[in-house]
């Protein structure tokens, strides 16, 4: 499957389409703080309940939730293993379920949000940063270099998945992990050569 196959952006007139990219990127920053003093397993889920709400309200396709909810499991179970084991399970469920709150508000933000919009935002907040010799279209053009390789990663990680399926190799990490790392840094290539071909290689 190609990478395209993870939606950047779903067009929408539900009141989270809506909502200003400002608003809904003070609320991921918002959550991101508080997530780093509320870690037991209650508030978590409080956190975890209200941002498959938004979800909800946003009237997404159900799959769309479920694809990265797959995703994220490669990450997150081993974490929770881990911290289970070495840490408490307390410990285990506030961390995961911290980032899994964290990294499915950050996919509905930007599945409800145009790049565009969410780019021009950052780059109006930034602006005052001229003074100190910071160009806010480069912090704006890392932001949306950042938000596309995420999805091209996830899409890449699709495509490894289903070839080591073929190939009978579904309880093989290194089958996964090695072949995914080659292809990312692959892609940084050819983006780094683009970006430089454009005069952006400083």
């Amino acid at each position: 499957m190609p990478v395209t196959a993870v939606p950047l952006y779903l067009p929408g007139a539900s009141p989270v389409h809506r909502l200003g990219a400002g608003p809904k990127l003070l609320l991921l920053l918002a959550t991101g703080v508080t997530l780093a003093v509320w870690r037991s397993p209650w508030q978590v889920a409080v956190a975890l309940g209200a941002v498959l709400l938004l979800y909800a309200v946003a009237r997404l396709p159900l799959r769309v939730l479920a694809r990265q909810v797959v995703a994220l499991a490669w990450v997150a179970v081993p974490l929770l293993a881990f911290q289970w084991v070495f840490a408490s399970w307390r410990t285990g469920v506030g961390v995961v379920g911290s980032f899994v709150t964290l990294v499915l508000l950050a996919g509905l933000v930007t599945l409800t949000t145009r790049t565009t919009a969410m780019v021009d935002a950052v780059v109006r907040v930034c602006g005052w940063l001229r003074k100190f010799g910071v160009d806010p279209e480069r912090v704006g053009l890392l932001l949306a270099l950042g938000i596309r390789s995420v999805h091209v990663v996830l899409g890449l990680a699709q495509e490894v998945r289903e070839a080591q399926h073929a190939r009978g190799l579904r309880s093989s990490p290194r089958a996964f992990a090695v072949p995914l790392i080659v292809r990312s840094l692959r892609h940084a290539d050819r983006l780094g050569e683009a970006l430089s071909a454009r005069g952006v290689d400083d």
